[in-house]
């Protein structure tokens, strides 16, 4: 390979690295406003009152900032790709597809902006009926959100399972040190299980995110670091 294009890869390298960190930002953030403004509201009707009350706090407590950071794993597990494409090319695009395909199923279940959609019309609505319509249409789509919906548990394993190959091969590989590699397999096994688990045993998961969900600052941390090395540019030759 030839350097011109092996330079061209520390491009995707350098915005996975940002986009990593960024995510241990988005996380901390999301931890900041679900003790300050609360977590997603229980029923349909107090989720239209949250978002008629204001519409940012609400769309926070639909889990916005979840949604803005599941989008930046399109660039990091890219960037992941152009690390480990020379270690294993077939095994890093396998892992990389799925994470992108699991990212696009959990996205396409995210309900905020449409539950938003629903609140302006419930609270437009002249009648009874037509107020009690948009709380059963309001109900049906928080059943099948980005955390109940068989196309978010879906995205969520292949995710999980996307981001396990990738720290397997990190074992294999020079670019990403042992721990960094270690520290993926345990998050992302924990996360898998709880993915597994969860919609038969509800109680496993918050009992499996007291562990996993710290690692994952860690993992991305460590991730986002190696990868901005790796994407710097080569020093001049003489």
């Amino acid at each position: 390979m030839n350097e011109t294009t092996e330079s061209a890869w520390r491009s995707p390298c350098r915005l996975g690295g940002a986009t990593a960190l960024l995510s241990v930002l988005l996380s901390l953030l999301t931890m900041v406003a679900l003790v300050t403004v609360g977590g997603p509201p229980d029923t349909a009707e107090e989720t239209f009152t949250v978002l008629r009350e204001g519409r940012l706090v609400g769309l926070l407590r639909l889990e916005l900032l979840s949604l803005l950071n599941l989008m930046l794993y399109y660039l990091t597990f890219f960037g992941l790709y152009a690390a480990l494409r020379r270690t294993d090319g077939v095994h890093a695009l396998l892992a990389t597809a799925l994470v992108f395909v699991g990212v696009t199923l959990w996205i396409a279940s995210h309900s905020a902006f449409s539950l938003m959609t629903l609140s302006d019309r419930y609270a437009a609505a002249a009648t009874d009926a037509e107020r009690a319509r948009f709380l059963a249409a309001g109900e049906a789509l928080m059943a099948a959100d980005m955390w109940h919906s068989t196309g978010a548990l879906a995205g969520g394993a292949l995710i999980e399972c996307g981001a396990l190959v990738v720290s397997t091969l990190m074992l294999r590989s020079a670019v990403f040190g042992r721990a960094t590699a270690v520290v993926g397999l345990v998050t992302h096994g924990l996360d898998l299980l709880q993915v597994l688990l969860g919609a038969f045993v509800p109680g496993v998961k918050p009992v499996v995110m007291a562990v996993a969900g710290p690692l994952y600052l860690v993992w991305f941390t460590l991730v986002g670091r190696r990868l901005l090395q790796v994407g710097r540019p080569a020093p001049d030759a003489g």
